[in-house]
């Protein structure tokens, strides 16, 4: 016997689903799948900018 119908025989709500919680950081990424190469270029730009002040002194 299937536990659905076990269930409804002893007079049981049927069985709920378990939603397991994502990270947000996770969502934001499946969302904008470009930021992650947004943000590695804005580092990437930042650092040589960086790099090229700390020689010109």
């Amino acid at each position: 016997m299937g536990e659905a119908k076990r269930r409804k025989e002893q007079g049981l709500a049927p069985k709920t689903i378990k939603k397991e919680s994502k990270s947000d950081s996770l969502n934001l990424f499946v969302k904008y799948p470009r930021l992650p190469y947004i943000l590695v270029s804005i580092g990437v730009i930042y650092l040589l900018f960086d790099l090229i002040r700390y020689y010109n002194r």
